[in-house]
């Protein structure tokens, strides 16, 4: 933890709503940065520490729930290792394809914001995963870490895609667009996705550049940013992305706290269940009991031993009743 940081980051947030939220941002970042409304349902936030500096996409309502105190992302690291934090925040799920986030982004190229820092990293999650993606071209040589993005909504292009018809009126084709094109620039990307989720495996096809990086992450559903808070992980994939070590070997390091993450594990029996393995799903739920006792681990190896035995199937010592 870093002893020096901007003591805005230490406010709470939490039980307030839209407005009363960016009000109390604007009076904790006076003496540290800015806090300014893009409209009605964007702002952007900013704390100025360090060199280094982290761009988050955030929606609102997921904030509150991911954060306790309601805090941005991007504070926890701030605090931790005393970066700058730009979080660009968002009502609901807008995709920020809003004309006044696009100007505040002009305007950051034309002040030269981006290049007064050493360094930039990009972060967000579904709908703000395609935002950073597709603003990230605002900061050449910047590295983006994007989970389970769009790379368009457009119809013509994803019209496979029946999750968000309501949001194919608003406008992908114009500035800021295709959020795969918008990473040309970068330094790296790393692309995170679950590809049990068909329309996220498409979406993440769509991502192929030499600059990118896609890492499978089965079995996490489409909530795949909060399983990685949730396992302590995600900050660590941002921090090991800014010093330029996550890779594959890295990533799959970090990844293995899933091993013992509950809500995986149970999505994990869930499936072999579906799959009819049962000699695996025995396997599975007893070494989990082992640990992690809980009685849907234990239906699972009850309901395992009972269907073999009906198909005449050879089974694993049984250690669980």
């Amino acid at each position: 933890m870093s002893a020096d940081y901007p003591k805005a980051l230490d406010t709470s947030l939490s039980g307030l709503d839209w407005e009363d939220w960016l009000d109390k941002l604007d009076d904790a970042a006076d003496a540290d940065g800015y806090v300014e409304r893009l409209g009605d349902a964007h702002a952007a936030i900013f704390i100025e520490h360090t060199p280094t500096l982290l761009v988050t996409f955030e929606a609102f309502p997921a904030l509150r729930v991911t954060s306790p105190e309601a805090q941005p992302l991007g504070w926890q690291l701030g605090r931790a290792l005393g970066w700058s934090h730009l979080c660009l925040a968002s009502q609901t799920d807008s995709w920020f394809r809003e004309g006044r986030v696009f100007g505040f982004f002009d305007r950051l190229i034309d002040d030269g914001f981006f290049e007064e820092f050493d360094q930039v990293i990009v972060y967000g999650a579904g709908p703000a995963g395609y935002a950073a993606a597709a603003f990230s071209v605002a900061a050449p040589g910047a590295r983006v870490l994007a989970i389970q993005p769009q790379a368009t909504l457009d119809p013509r292009m994803s019209e496979w895609d029946e999750r968000f018809r309501r949001s194919r009126k608003l406008d992908f084709t114009s500035r800021y667009g295709y959020a795969p094109d918008m990473l040309d620039a970068a330094d790296r990307a790393v692309i995170l996705y679950d590809p049990e989720i068909e329309e996220d495996a498409m979406h993440a096809a769509l991502f192929a550049r030499s600059n990118v990086s896609r890492y499978r992450m089965r079995y996490m559903g489409p909530r795949l940013d909060r399983g990685l808070m949730r396992m302590n992980i995600l900050l660590r994939f941002i921090a090991q992305l800014s010093a330029g070590k996550l890779d594959t070997a890295s990533l799959a390091r970090l990844y293995r706290a899933r091993r013992t993450d509950v809500p995986y594990l149970k999505a994990l029996v869930a499936r072999l269940e579906d799959d009819g393995r049962h000699y695996l799903t025995a396997r599975l739920a007893q070494h989990v009991m082992r640990t992690t006792p809980g009685p849907r681990f234990r239906r699972a190896v009850r309901a395992a031993y009972d269907k073999a035995e009906e198909q005449g199937m050879p089974m694993p010592p049984r250690e669980i009743d």
